[in-house]
């Protein structure tokens, strides 16, 4: 019995440097039932969802428009009209009944007022984001994407009170600079008959929407700190599946408000691998974009917000290249040098956890020994 009371306050230990310092936070008693080793595969099964979804997703969003396509609206849709792809896993994870949360679950107005407006955030934020990939090339929207981790930082800092130490802070200062680098310099790469402005424009939407996406992932962590209370993966999924029908009607709405609806017959018949082709390619996009999402909220729920958006920073040693070989994307020395200060930032977080971490099995040992000694 003490043995296992040992363990446990080792796990909830081994987070302390990866959750915030709230003690109010979800306790994660289901991943310290399953083990460290099985926590650690549902967090690369997470690394593995986040990062092949986004590059995908970015990759297919950047040949819709290569090809022909050009409303930015029916882009914002498919971000998240593949939700109901999550309802799959959803049918297959049911809600645990956990005894150990005492608290009332929040009402149905609670819930039904947070989805709404985490809903319309993450349409506005899609917006955004279809607006700067339709004036940039993939490989420069990429590594401006990069700066969602220091605005998740400065969120998570404030929001979710998580630790800002001296080499998250340096991750965050190097992150900055290497999208200062792609806001002075010329992308000569970029999409044909776009102007100085329109770069500009596109540049100032992906910075625009690395921010709001930054705080909306702080918002879902707070969310499930302090309002579901749960530690179930259901109540991700959950999340997600709401949010995401709110955001589709969202820019469904706008697709029609707009009068971008009556383009859409006119981009498959002129698209430029055809009619089925302009088809898959939206299919898959919206399916690679909700891949994506299963690994961003699931890192939020068993490590933290903060963690995830390091994680998506990864991407950038996938889709610029993978950018320079299917497009044809100029990788010039200032994108090399702004996608090496990036992948510096991202080693500096990753060796803080690994500090972290050392930290961490040293106060192991000292648990073990202390139990032994007392057993002896």
């Amino acid at each position: 019995m003490s043995l296992h009371k040992a363990e446990s306050e080792w796990w909830r230990d081994s987070q302390e440097s990866i959750l915030p310092k709230d003690e109010t936070v979800i306790e994660h008693t289901q991943f310290v039932k399953l083990g460290r080793c099985q926590w650690w595969f549902m967090v690369a099964l997470n690394i593995f969802f986040l990062i092949v979804g986004q590059a995908a997703a970015v990759l297919l969003g950047r040949f819709y428009y290569d090809r022909g396509g050009n409303s930015k609206w029916m882009a914002t849709l498919v971000q998240t009209a593949a939700f109901p792809v999550l309802l799959i896993p959803l049918y297959f994870i049911p809600s645990s009944k956990d005894p150990s949360t005492s608290s009332a679950p929040p009402s149905i107005k609670v819930l039904a007022l947070i989805y709404f407006a985490l809903g319309v955030l993450l349409a506005c934020d899609n917006m955004l984001y279809s607006v700067g990939l339709l004036y940039l090339s993939a490989s420069t929207y990429s590594l401006i994407c990069a700066t969602q981790l220091a605005f998740n930082a400065v969120f998570s800092y404030f929001i979710n009170s998580q630790k800002f130490t001296a080499l998250i802070l340096n991750s965050v200062i190097i992150v900055s600079f290497s999208a200062a680098l792609i806001a002075v310099s010329d992308d000569s790469s970029g999409p044909a008959g776009v102007s100085k402005w329109k770069h500009i424009l596109g540049f100032i939407c992906t910075l625009g929407a690395s921010a709001i996406y930054s705080l909306l992932l702080s918002l879902m962590q707070l969310t499930f700190q302090k309002v579901l209370k749960k530690e179930t993966f259901s109540v991700v999924l959950e999340m997600q599946i709401y949010t995401a029908l709110v955001a589709s009607c969202a820019a469904t709405v706008g697709l029609f408000a707009s009068g971008e609806w009556r383009t859409l017959h006119g981009e498959m018949e002129n698209f430029g691998e055809g009619r089925v082709s302009y088809v898959m390619t939206l299919v898959w996009t919206a399916v690679a974009w909700q891949v994506c999402s299963v690994g961003v909220v699931g890192l939020i729920f068993v490590v933290s917000s903060l963690f995830s958006n390091v994680i998506s920073t990864l991407s950038l040693a996938v889709t610029p290249i993978a950018a320079v070989i299917i497009f044809h994307d100029k990788m010039d020395g200032v994108k090399i040098i702004a996608m090496l200060l990036a992948i510096w930032g991202f080693a500096t977080y990753i060796y803080q956890n690994y500090l972290d971490d050392s930290k961490v099995r040293r106060r192991q040992t000292g648990v073990t020994e202390s139990h032994n000694d007392s057993s002896a």
